[in-house]
């Protein structure tokens, strides 16, 4: 007799136990996660007294009906899209969106991106009391930080300012006030147009008007940023650089700095360097030394620049082709002009190499990408005109 009343009692405590449980899952809709002994290994990257203060005035029934509506919008096996599509159980596919974003709604969509700094807390929409409208980049080793510091000096609250550290020492620039507020990339024995191709993206700098992608061995002592980007806008100048003032081993004519004028896009070269008074180097021509881009100009630059061709030597006389009317919209601004100061800062970051000393390969190199970058340019839009050509040979022969 015994043991089948052990057995009822047993039932009965079990059948009581399941009941509480249930009435206290009810009255308690969240888990204490944060009370729960867990192994650190197994959320290794969640925080857990975020997630609960997140998520801790959730209802059970907002959740549930997200879920619900979720599940809700499920699709026939009839309606996937043919290959290379693939099921898409939320019934969203925008050919218009960005590639690989196709499955979402455009309204989430967030296809641009900016470099302003935010903070860790606080209310989003008021993180920016000021959203600079231009960027300023130098490539720069801590040995010219004075130089920088001095030119930094000619640039408004209006930049924002982008390092790039070819030396590795970039926490050594704490010792300015404004390297608290700059964006530092440091990576080292790279040059500017390496940087550029991997972090000046077009969809990441498009808040910016107008970019600058400078040296650091300029003199800035007649120079100002806002005075120069003046001039810029009245002349309508999508790519620019300052004047030069005239310097021994000075190359170009386009380049150097005059005197009678606040803006110059034309020059007179030596004979046979011009083929035309139109094109490279004698109009549509600013040097890889300081150039100014506008957001549009950018948008297409960046797009030419070569993941392997690191120097850039060869772009000041192809930029033109990203700007309608290139001799008009390239120019010289005259009126605030710059100073080369022609520190050998990068060709000392070679290496020595067959009896030649570490200035001696860098150059030969960048001539040898000068190369390189002007015949694939021309292999490129051949092939374009040649393919062009046989298409329309093909539309004309099936009319």
């Amino acid at each position: 007799m015994r043991r089948p009343s052990q057995m009822m009692r047993l039932l009965l405590t079990s059948f009581f136990g399941v009941i509480v449980g249930f009435l206290m899952g009810i009255t308690f809709p969240t888990i204490t996660l944060t009370k729960m002994n867990l192994p650190s290994t197994l959320f290794p990257s969640i925080d857990l007294a975020y997630i609960e203060e997140k998520y801790s005035d959730i209802s059970r029934q907002r959740l549930f009906g997200s879920w619900s509506s979720t599940k809700g919008l499920k699709v026939k096996k009839d309606d996937i899209p043919d290959p290379p599509y693939s099921f898409n159980d939320t019934k969203i596919w925008v050919p218009t969106n960005p590639r690989g974003a196709e499955r979402l709604p455009p309204d989430i969509v967030t296809s641009e991106s900016d470099l302003y700094l935010r903070r860790l807390w606080g209310d989003p929409n008021e993180d920016l009391p000021i959203k600079q409208r231009y960027l300023v980049t130098f490539t720069v080793g801590y040995d010219q930080r004075k130089n920088i510091e001095a030119a930094l000096k000619k640039f408004s609250d209006n930049f924002t300012i982008m390092l790039f550290h070819y030396d590795g020492r970039a926490s050594e620039w704490e010792e300015f006030e404004w390297s608290k507020r700059a964006i530092h990339v440091s990576i080292r024995k790279q040059t500017k147009w390496w940087y550029a191709k991997r972090f000046l993206h077009p969809d990441i700098v498009a808040p910016y008007e107008y970019i600058f992608i400078w040296d650091e061995d300029l003199g800035v002592e007649h120079f100002d940023a806002e005075k120069y980007l003046a001039v810029v806008k009245k002349h309508g100048l999508e790519i620019s650089q300052p004047g030069l003032e005239p310097y021994e081993g000075l190359t170009w004519e386009m380049t150097k700095k005059r005197d009678d004028t606040e803006v110059h896009k034309h020059a007179e070269e030596r004979n046979g360097w011009c083929s035309d008074p139109n094109l490279p180097p004698c109009a549509a021509f600013v040097e890889i030394m300081a150039p100014v881009f506008s957001r549009k100009a950018w948008r297409c630059v960046w797009h030419m620049i070569q993941n392997d061709l690191i120097h850039g030597w060869g772009l000041d006389f192809a930029v033109r082709k990203c700007v309608q009317s290139a001799h008009e919209q390239i120019g010289v601004v005259d009126a605030q002009w710059i100073i080369h100061q022609g520190v050998p800062s990068l060709g000392n970051q070679g290496q020595q190499e067959r009896g030649k000393q570490p200035w001696e390969g860098v150059r030969e190199r960048c001539r040898r990408e000068w190369t390189m970058f002007q015949d694939r340019l021309d292999d490129a839009e051949k092939a374009y005109f040649e393919a062009s050509a046989h298409k329309n040979a093909s539309s004309r022969l099936h009319r």
